[in-house]
């Protein structure tokens, strides 16, 4: 019992109530014009859902009344946004049609039940029905008759239960998130989540390591007591720490750039920019950049500069200002990257460090591969990722 009335303490339930009646408002002015062409209404929100602004306030409306704890949530069912394409337009149109029929069916409950309620209780005291005359068939003067006025009433508040249910429902399915906005979300997420491992492998490996380096020397300079010692701990802190602070800024250069929307995110086509950095670090670079890469989609051209850019990172962390040579082509429906420099000492072990693994990550997430490892005396860094799959 407690379980069936628990939606009617709660305050969404009603909130959601008085958004099915607010359309009520607009078709009581079109009534007052003209009662006997009611079916108008459903005509005129058609130019209306049209407008790209409207969505973006129908969206607010809903989310405000329907789905309160969602409410400017990045993950919300309710998108709040402008129409951008024709199809969430229309969508919008259906949306509207879709809250004057519902409205109307809330109206209809809102008042019939209630009245029959009226009149139930008007006929057991033995009065003449209050609405609907229809009820003055029934038996008058029966006192069994005024309880089973509770039926309807009953009946009323399941509908405004059910009926939030299904404007809720409905909203989701018309208001909510079209296929490009969730891609854009997900990818936003997915940019979120490799940066926020890539933070923490960072400050793991390169501050984490320069602290504990500079502690080491300090407590050895102490013990020591010998100042020539002393001064060399001394300059091998300030290296560490030198070092430590570069990879701080760079990090921090991540996060600063991780606020930006997706879209406003660096792409294939600003890849000179890195190439020329590499270049002014000393580094040769020879790049060859072949096909249309301003067709390749989004998602793909923001992460493959992310490749790129810690491919050229992991080059001149390891190797220092080695030549350097890329090679980036769009073939058919794929997308091609070799980044090789050549090795200037024995070839690490294992699966590489945290920048390796964050390429074959960002592959993965695409549908790609990315391979890393030593290849005829050389390092080398090979992406191949779908283009297909994101059209």
């Amino acid at each position: 019992m407690h379980r069936i009335l628990r939606p009617l303490g709660r305050p969404v339930t009603y909130a959601r109530w008085l958004h099915l009646v607010i359309p009520m408002a607009f078709v009581a002015i079109w009534l007052f014009i003209d009662m006997e062409r009611a079916w108008v209404v459903g005509l005129l929100v058609v130019p209306l859902g049209l407008i790209p602004a409207v969505r973006l306030e129908e969206g607010i409306q809903a989310q405000l009344l329907l789905t309160p704890r969602e409410r400017g949530r990045p993950d919300a069912s309710i998108t709040v946004a402008p129409a951008a394409t024709w199809r969430d337009r229309w969508r919008t149109v259906l949306w509207l049609e879709a809250r004057l029929v519902m409205a109307g069916l809330a109206m209809m409950t809102t008042v019939w039940l209630p009245s029959t309620a009226a009149d139930l209780i008007a006929r057991g005291f033995g009065g003449p029905p209050v609405v609907f005359g229809w009820m003055a068939s029934l038996p008058s003067g029966r006192w069994w008759l005024i309880p089973l006025a509770l039926v309807p009433l009953a009946v009323m508040l399941a509908c405004v239960v059910l009926a939030g249910n299904v404007i809720t429902f409905i909203a989701r399915a018309l208001l909510g998130p079209s296929a490009g906005e969730r891609l854009t979300a997900l990818e936003e997420r997915t940019e979120l989540l490799l940066e926020r491992n890539r933070i923490a492998r960072e400050i793991h490996d390169s501050i984490g390591h320069a602290l504990t380096v500079a502690v080491v020397q300090a407590g050895a300079a102490r013990a020591a007591g010998d100042p020539a010692f002393t001064d060399r701990a001394l300059a091998a802190i300030e290296e560490t720490g030198r070092a430590a602070l570069e990879d701080l800024e760079r990090v921090l250069l991540v996060l600063r750039e991780t606020g930006l929307p997706a879209s406003q995110r660096p792409t294939l086509l600003e890849a000179d920019r890195l190439i020329e950095s590499a270049r002014g670090s000393g580094a040769a670079v020879e790049a060859e950049l072949s096909g249309a890469l301003e067709l390749v989609p989004g998602p793909v051209s923001r992460e493959g500069y992310r490749i790129l850019q810690e491919a050229l990172t992991n080059v001149l962390r390891h190797s220092g200002p080695v030549p350097v040579r890329i090679r980036m082509a769009v073939l058919g429906r794929r997308l091609e990257m070799d980044v090789t420099n050549p090795l200037s000492g024995p070839a690490p072990g294992g699966k590489g460090g945290s920048g390796l693994r964050g390429i074959r990550e960002r592959a993965a997430l695409l549908g790609g591969e990315a391979q890393t490892g030593a290849h005829d005396g050389e390092w080398r860094v090979r992406v191949r990722l779908p283009l297909d799959t994101l059209i």
